[in-house]
């Protein structure tokens, strides 16, 4: 009789993959990479993050962005310019039923970052940063996540940031405003690890 009884609270607790079951145990790594606009322009963020799952339903960990926009001509400094930057800080992530093999995710960032402006010189490698900016940001977000495996997960999310105001440019520059890196990203993240 103890036999069945084990058996059936076993089941309670085993997730549902697209390729078998398994039992969570509470913790993945991450890296994302995605498309974003910032300052209007086409831009790359790329990141990752590290979580401690507590009772499968949520993470908390820290982890941080990266992004990168396109070269664009700036009238005024007559020249290519670029905005690159990064933030980071720490992450909760309420997880809706996540033991069925496809479910949502919300996770938020609430962190850290900085921006700079930049000029493309003519050779590569002597660009130049015009102006640097340090903001707060929150980052809240809704991923649609695929349990493809024991060890890994497969992400696709939209996330939308929140930086506080600054102002990032020198005299006789475009002035570039906190909201040219508002706004939305969207992104796929691989995690791995033990869920």
């Amino acid at each position: 009789m103890g036999a069945p009884s084990f058996s059936q609270e076993s089941d309670k607790d085993e997730f549902k993959t697209l390729f078998g079951d398994y039992n969570p145990r509470g913790f993945y790594g991450a890296f994302t990479i995605g498309y974003s606009e910032i300052n209007e322009q086409q831009a790359v963020v790329f990141g990752g993050r590290f979580e401690w799952i507590i009772s499968h339903s949520i993470g908390l960990g820290f982890g941080g962005n990266g992004f990168i926009n396109e070269y664009h001509y700036d009238p005024i400094l007559n020249q290519d310019v670029f905005i690159t930057g990064g933030y980071g800080g720490f992450y909760c992530e309420p997880i809706v039923m996540p033991k069925f093999p496809v479910h949502i995710s919300f996770p938020i960032l609430l962190g850290i970052g900085g921006v700079s402006y930049i000029t493309k010189e003519s050779n590569d490698y002597n660009n130049m940063i015009e102006d640097s900016e340090v903001f707060l940001v929150a980052e809240p977000a809704a991923e649609l996540e695929l349990n493809l495996t024991r060890n890994f997960r497969l992400a696709l999310g939209a996330s939308y940031r929140f930086p506080t105001p600054f102002d990032l440019g020198t005299t006789g520059s475009s002035l570039v405003s906190s909201k040219s890196i508002q706004g939305w990203t969207y992104m796929v993240t691989f995690k791995f690890g033990r869920f």
